[in-house]
Formats: structure tokens, C-alpha cells, sequence
């Protein structure tokens, strides 16, 4: 029930965040100029397995009101082409969030990519109902583009489709698709939100036609169906992965499009695309999730055992249960005089993977008591410095042979010596006083 309700939580923290994002962007009373870039294939050239493309630097004025023409009055920059200055109508204001306008003089800019988009009917299962009811194509007779949009800091991602009259640079948003969690980390076990919001112009005759919604999960070249939802005949598609889940309601109310992954697991960590479908239309933002987990780690043996001067210790530490596999492990010692100091690194293992995933690792120590300055002991610590947190695993070294006796113990010493030194004398004398009297007693007989 508490994860449950964790869950429901994170979900509607994702879409009120979204929303408020879009709310507070729309009473912005000034929206960014985008520097873009204009990419489309090249023309009759190519002939490999990736189409040559062309780059033309763009400029993107943004507005949420058709009939507002400040922008207009701008004047482009002077290596901008005319043809590639775009006046854009987004009466979401997705476009005017505030990570697309960074501050003068900042050194990160805001990523933005305008193409040509190319509408065609889709054949996957989830999404093919779309087209069914023979959706007459005058609508689509028009310039169509996407652009896709990245603000600093990571902090949010933008897909957009657009239409324009034939032949003008006015497009208008019909679909863009959101996401704010573009670069994701959790720890293992905890619940996983990543977020994905669209919106619809609902001026436009696709937005009463249904849409669908599909989550795809890629690593290293490989790639699987995580989720996908045909909205317009509610229904999940039969490959759902287990523990993944979309807020249904939400979806549908607010385009809260946010992927919840119950448990994160190892094998989780990669990109995930959230892909949203129209009739004939599509856009889609990629989110990055990593699972970090620190190492635990464990000291063998431990305590350990006294160490007489020129005696070498073998002391073992295990770091285990942590992802990703990048780790540093170190020693460190800490003397009488409370200073840490590194020591010579020890032997490194490679890594052991276990069943879920997680790695481990051992280093080991020789501590020779002739060649290192340890005097009479003190604190061995095992360092591990990994990106989910550095850990540390302590114990006592204790070198005999060394410590200097105190004035009370010198006192003592002398002391029990003295007294040893009378019971010594005493006993002799005894001794020697008996034999002398015998002889006496046998020279008078």
C-alpha cells in the first residue's frame, strides 16, 4: 500500500509540474528568439545507409497569439537567410520556457533542430486505429515541420510538430511533447518517474481523433517495447513490461504521458522514448535513466589481530553490491596523531556480477610493519569512491613492541624489581645461613 500510494504520488507531482511549467510560461509576456538549426536530406546525393543531410543556421520567433506581430518587427540576424526565419505560434507557450532563454552572456545555450516532417499513417497495432476511419487528407495539405528542442541545464526537452499554409514561415504547434526528467538517477528498489507530458492544439481536426502513447527502452544498440497505450480504444498492448505502468486517468485529462517503473532494477538503466501518435502525426523525447548503487563494504578480519614489528598482515576488502561499475578502491591509515594518510594501493580483483545485477570487488593489503611507518598502530580504512557516494570501512591495527611505559608503570617496574631483589637475597641468605650453621654442627661433633 505505501508503495502503491508513493506511485500515485510521484504521478501527480509529474503532472502538476508540467502543467504549472506550461501555465507560468503562458503569462510570460515575452517568448525566447531561437537560434536553430535548419537540417533536412540532401537532394540527389548519398547512396549510403544514412541519407547526407544539410545544416542552415535558423531563427525562430515564438508567440502564442496568431495575431500578434511583435516578433516581426525583430530584425534576423545578418547570417540568417530570410527563408529560414520561422514565425511560430505555440498557444501552449511550451516554447517560452524559461530554459530556452538563458541569460545574456551565459555560456550554455539551449539545443534546437527544424526539420521537413513527413506525415504517413502508422501499421503498429497500437496505433493503427488512428487511420481506420478514412480521415480525409485535405487538412494535411500543407508545410508540416518538427522541431526539436533541448534547454540548458538538462532541464527540459521539447518535440514539436507543425503546420504551416503552403509556401509561408508561420507554422503552428499542433503537437509538442514534454519532458522535464531528461536526465534521470535512482537507487535500487525505490520507485522511478519519468516524466513525459503532451499537448494538442485543439483547434486542429486531429485532436478529437484519438492518439496513442509508446515507450521504448534502448542500451548499447539494443533495444525492447517497454509500454504502449492505444488511447482511443483504451487498451494496453499485450508486450507490457512487468512493473512498468502509466497514470491512465491522467493521461487522458491532463496528457500526463509519465512512465512509472514500480522497483528499479540494474537491468533498467539506459534511454527510454516516450513516443506520442496522432492520426498521421508523431513526436517523441528521449529521457536518460541511470541506476546508481553505492557499494557496501566489509574489512576481513576483522578486528584484527596484533601485529609484532617486522610482521606483515594480508588484510582483505570486499566492496560489494554497487552499479554502475565504475569505482576507485583505496587505503587510507590514521596514526597516533589523528592525520589520514594514503597508503600504497593494494591489489585489485576484477568485477563479479550477481544475480541482480550488481557488481563486487575485492582489493587487498599487504601491511609490512618493517617498511611502513605505522609506530604503534592506529585506524586502517578501506575508501571507496563510486559515482553513487564515497564509503569508507574502518578498523583497528594495533603493533606490540612499541609502547613506551608511562612514570607510573616505570615506577611500578622498579618497585616489584627491588622487591624481587629482597626475596632473592633473603632466600639466599637463608640458604647460605643453614649450610654455614650444618658444618659448624659436624666440626663440634
Amino acid at each position: 500500500m505505501t508503495e502503491l500510494s508513493t506511485i500515485y504520488k510521484l504521478s501527480l507531482v509529474a503532472a502538476a509540474c508540467f502543467f504549472h511549467a506550461c501555465s507560468s510560461s503562458s503569462s510570460s509576456s515575452s517568448c525566447p528568439v531561437l537560434d536553430c538549426w535548419f537540417v533536412q536530406e540532401k537532394v540527389g546525393r548519398g547512396g549510403g545507409l544514412t541519407p547526407p543531410t544539410s545544416q542552415e543556421k535558423s531563427l525562430l520567433y515564438i508567440r502564442t497569439d496568431a495575431n500578434s506581430h511583435s516578433a516581426e518587427s525583430q530584425q534576423p540576424l545578418s547570417d540568417t537567410s530570410p527563408d529560414r526565419v520561422y514565425f511560430i505560434t505555440d498557444p501552449a507557450a511550451t516554447l517560452c520556457h524559461h530554459s530556452l532563454s538563458p541569460p545574456k552572456g551565459s555560456i550554455e545555450k539551449p539545443q534546437c533542430e527544424i526539420s521537413p516532417f513527413l506525415h504517413q499513417p502508422s501499421n503498429l497495432k497500437w496505433v493503427a486505429p488512428l487511420t481506420v476511419s478514412g480521415f480525409s487528407p485535405l487538412y494535411l495539405q500543407a508545410d508540416w515541420f518538427s522541431a526539436a528542442l533541448r534547454g540548458v541545464d538538462k532541464e527540459l526537452a521539447i518535440s514539436t510538430v507543425m503546420r504551416a499554409p503552403t509556401a509561408t514561415k508561420e507554422p503552428n504547434v499542433i503537437l509538442s511533447v514534454t519532458s522535464k526528467t531528461v536526465s534521470v538517477q535512482s537507487r535500487l528498489g525505490k520507485p522511478v518517474l519519468l516524466d513525459c507530458g503532451f499537448w494538442v492544439d485543439p483547434s486542429s481536426p486531429l485532436s478529437g481523433s484519438g492518439f496513442a502513447v509508446e515507450w521504448r527502452y534502448q542500451f548499447r544498440g539494443k533495444g525492447r517495447l517497454v509500454l504502449a497505450y492505444d488511447g482511443k480504444t483504451d487498451r494496453l498492448a499485450d508486450t507490457q513490461e512487468k512493473g512498468a505502468t502509466l497514470d491512465i486517468e491522467g493521461l487522458h485529462k491532463k496528457g500526463n504521458a509519465s512512465l512509472i517503473l514500480q522497483e528499479a532494477k540494474v537491468h533498467h538503466s539506459g534511454t527510454y522514448i516516450c513516443t506520442v501518435y496522432l492520426p498521421y502525426l508523431l513526436a517523441q523525447v528521449a529521457v536518460e535513466l541511470e541506476i546508481v548503487e553505492p557499494p557496501s563494504l566489509s574489512i576481513h578480519p576483522s578486528p584484527l589481530p596484533l601485529a609484532a614489528p617486522g610482521q606483515t598482515l594480508n588484510v582483505h576488502c570486499e566492496a560489494s553490491g554497487f552499479a554502475p561499475l565504475s569505482m576507485e578502491l583505496s587505503w587510507e591509515f590514521k596514526g597516533a596523531d589523528g592525520k589520514a594518510r594514503p597508503l600504497e594501493s593494494g591489489s585489485v580483483t576484477g568485477h563479479r556480477e550477481a544475480w541482480d545485477g550488481t557488481y563486487s570487488q575485492s582489493t587487498w593489503l599487504a601491511l609490512d610493519t618493517s617498511k611502513m611507518d605505522l609506530g604503534t598502530g592506529g585506524e586502517l580504512t578501506c575508501v571507496a569512491v563510486h559515482p553513487g557516494g564515497t564509503r569508507r570501512a574502518r578498523t583497528s591495527l594495533s603493533i606490540i613492541g612499541f609502547t613506551s611505559p608511562s612514570i607510573e608503570d616505570s615506577m611500578a617496574m622498579v618497585g616489584v624489581a627491588l622487591v624481587l631483589y629482597g626475596l632473592i637475597k633473603f632466600v639466599f641468605w637463608t640458604f647460605t645461613s643453614s649450610g654455614e650453621a650444618e658444618k659448624l654442627d659436624k666440626k663440634e661433633k
